[in-house]
Order: C-alpha cells, then structure tokens, then sequence
C-alpha cells in the first residue's frame, strides 16, 4: 500500500468532493474541462518529457449535488491536538460484516478500506484475492494511460496527402472520441487545404493499422461495444446521440471514411469511387487534422458514464506510448507494465480487455484500493482525472439513480461501478464522518441479481459516510 502523508486529506478529498460545491461540472458533463487549470499545470510542470452492462442514458445536464454543504462540512472536520485525524466512531469490522453477509452479493465478496490520509487499510476481507471485476478494471487504465501518457496526451485523426494531392489518405489514430462535429472540422480543413492547391478532385483511402489483432471484443458481438477500430466516429452508433447499449455499425472505419467522403462533396472536392482500406502512398505529407480533447478528459468521460469504447482506445493508446502492440494482449501487457512500475500489488491480476467486459480480467480489492491512493497521493497529480471522474452518488453517471435522498452515502460516495452477469462491484472514495477521505473497493460473485446485488454494494459504501 502507498505511503501517503496525512495532509494528503486536503489535497485528495478537496479533489473528490470540491467540484460538488461550487457546481463545477459543466453543462455538457465533467469530461468538458478536464482537471482544474491549477492542477493541469502543475501535472504538466512535474511530468517527465518523453463493463459494463449499464443501461442508462448519460444525463443532458447534471447539476449540483444538494449533499455539497455536507461534503465541505466534512473535509473541515478537526482534528486532534496531535494533527493525526480522529479515530473513527465506530469498528468497520461490525459495521461492514454484518452488510457483507448479505444474500444479494452472493458467495464470494471480498473487500477493502484504506484510509488514503495515512496508507493504512482499516478494513479487509480476501483483499488479496483475485476478482472478475468487471468495470471497476477500468479505473486500473485509467492509471495507467494517465502514468503513460500524461493528462495533457490528444489523440490526432489525420489526413495525409500524396505529392500532387490527388490521393488523400484519412488516417485513424484511435480516438473513440471523434464525433460528426470533429469529422466536419477535419472535411473544413481538408477542403480549405486542398483549394489551396488548386486541388478539386481526389481519390480517398483510409487507413487503420495503428490497431492490431483481432479488432472484435473477446466477449463477441455485444450492443456495450463497438468493433476496436483506430478509425471510428460516434463509438460506430448508427445514431450518435443514443446513449447506452445499442447496435453498432460492423465497419465503422469503412463508415467514418464514406462519411468523410460525402463532406468533403458537400464542400466542392469529389472523390472517384467510394473509399477503400489502404495506407498512405510513398512521399505523402500531413494535409489537415483535429485532435481529441486531453486524455484528463476522456478518462474522466469513459469513468463517469463507463464508456467500453473509450475504455479500449485508452488502454491502446497505452500500448503504443510504452512500445507494445495497439492490440487488446498488448494493451493487457501495457497496463500491468505501468502498474508495475507504480510499485501497485499485482498479485493474481490479469488484464485481458481495457474495458472489464472479458471475465478473463482478475483485479484484487487491495489492488483497488492501491489505484485510488496512487491517484489522491499528491506526489502524482497527473493521476487526479481518476478521481475527478468517478460518478458520484446519487448524482451523475452510472450512480445517478443509485443511492436514495436519505442516503448518508448521496453526494458522499464517488464510485467506478462493475456489472456483469453474476458480478457486481464498487470501488472509489467516500468522505467519512470524522473528514477523513477513505478508498474502499467491495467485488461481489455469483451474485442472484444485479437487483438484489447492487443496493448491498451501495449500503456499505454509505455506511462508511455514516
């Protein structure tokens, strides 16, 4: 577990809860602006150069947590005459025993409480054991993408052109971020370049070899996530303004490319034929691009609403800054890499997808717990998206309709939620009564029901608000 100094509860609880009192989540959502300016700065001045089955809809507008005067009431909580924080008022072991024993978490729960003021765990259950975890893994790309890449990391979509321009190459980067206003943008700058150059007729190609092996998720066919293609725009939705589980285009670079066709039509440059697969011809040359908003964002997004496509563009785009394979082995191969290298318990884990969909994945609660104390330790502010983009109970994201008004867990509790069939998980931060910021992570399998399974997970991170 981390050595974390005490005073590190200001700077890691302020994180976790201070953006709910001053309704700082911007209208479109938290991914908008990224970490606080102060905070990117001072991220980018120490770097070093060079699962889900969710089933709602992201929120058009969240607003402020009503429970925020109670989140800053506990972050100014006193402490004793020694500077060390006041005990807590109770024993966890017979606060959370009893919760743990509950049927809907079914027959293997394991748990962890660390105390991210001091590095200690103050609770722990098989904490070591190994656990499908769903998508709580996706906290662990997260950390290591963040670790790898830096918060300030954009991610390019490129065109490229031949040495008379008459070939253009559109060259996916493998931004699952790249939405129809961003296609458009890259058509504008495109076009512009091109009349430039007198140019008004081309023939387009596309180029998506940045990715390798298989570019099907392990688990099949499924509505949570695209085919992983370094060229796709809205997550291959056939309508980019859905939300949650839908079907997904089959090509969605093939799409992207024939949608990039009919722009620049639109904006007087033709194209002979219909875009085909190919790489850049000898001696072509950057022509126009557009970037992804920063990596501090897109963890952020891809957290609060448990984004599978992001998720594995992210855990890619990982592989490709630490010299492995763009590929779902060499992603797996990157994150531990990463982790590893953060001195973080790696014991029995295994990192089969970025997204938690492949119940291949194994991640301990203590595992868990030690991702959360890395990203809250002020020695690392390049890993705080991790704990700015966890949802918050009762407020935003996949714990928007969790947690009850009468919770003493809403506005308090910022969890990573896991789902699968027959797994149930939830790991993040809560502000306890005494001001103390806890880590907790609680894995639950051969649970009956995500109905039955889910408020069991709830109420022991609430009773540790309570």
């Amino acid at each position: 577990m981390p050595e974390v100094r005490t005073w590190q509860l200001t700077a890691g609880a302020a994180v976790a809860g201070l953006a709910l009192a001053a309704g700082a989540v911007a209208a479109a959502g938290p991914w908008d602006s990224g970490q606080r300016t102060a905070e990117k700065d001072w991220a980018a001045a120490r770097r070093v150069p060079g699962g889900a089955h969710h089933e709602k809809p992201l929120p058009k507008r969240p607003v402020p947590a009503p429970s925020a005067p109670g989140v800053l009431a506990a972050l100014g909580a006193p402490a004793t005459a020694t500077g060390a924080p006041r005990p807590l008022s109770a024993d966890l072991g017979e606060v959370l025993a009893p919760l743990l024993a509950d049927p809907g978490l079914g027959t293997v729960r394991t748990a962890s409480v660390v105390d991210l003021a001091t590095g200690r765990q103050l609770y722990g259950k098989g904490a070591s054991a190994p656990m499908t975890p769903a998508s709580t893994i996706k906290i662990a790309t997260s950390v290591a993408a963040l670790s790898a890449l830096g918060p300030d990391h954009r991610i390019p979509t490129t065109v490229v052109a031949s040495k008379d321009a008459g070939r253009l190459t559109l060259v996916g980067g493998g931004d699952a971020s790249l939405d129809s206003a961003g296609l458009r943008t890259l058509a504008d700058r495109t076009a512009r370049a091109l009349r430039d150059r007198g140019v008004t007729s081309v023939r387009l190609a596309y180029d998506t070899s940045l990715f390798k092996g298989p570019w099907r998720h392990p688990i099949g066919r499924d509505r949570n996530i695209a085919p992983v293609s370094a060229l796709m725009v809205g997550e291959g939705r056939y309508d980019e303004r859905s939300t949650g589980p839908v079907d997904r285009s089959e090509d969605p670079a093939g799409d992207a490319a024939r949608a990039f066709g009919r722009l620049l039509k639109d904006r007087g440059i033709a194209t002979a034929g219909a875009p085909a697969p190919g790489r850049p011809a000898a001696g072509s040359a950057p022509l126009a691009k557009v970037l992804s908003p920063p990596l501090s964002a897109l963890v952020e997004r891809m957290l609060t609403h448990s984004d599978n496509d992001l998720a594995e563009a992210i855990a890619r785009q990982t592989a490709l800054a630490t010299g492995e394979e763009a590929s779902f082995q060499g992603g797996g191969r990157a994150v531990a890499g990463q982790l590893k290298r953060l001195k973080l318990p790696l014991t029995g884990a295994r990192f089969a997808d970025g997204s938690g969909l492949d119940r291949a994945d194994r991640l301990s609660a203590g595992l868990l717990t030690a991702l959360l104390a890395r990203a809250a330790d002020p020695g690392h502010p390049e890993l705080r998206p991790v704990l700015t983009g966890l949802p918050v109970a009762g407020f935003s994201g996949t714990l928007e309709t969790r947690y009850g008004s009468t919770s003493p867990g809403t506005g308090l509790v910022r969890a990573k939620t896991g789902t699968l069939t027959g797994v149930n998980t939830l790991a993040g931060t809560v502000v306890a009564p005494d001001g103390r910021l806890l880590a907790f992570a609680f894995l639950a399998g051969n649970t009956p029901s995500r109905e039955a399974a889910q408020p069991a997970l709830d109420r022991l991170a609430a009773a540790l608000a309570s």
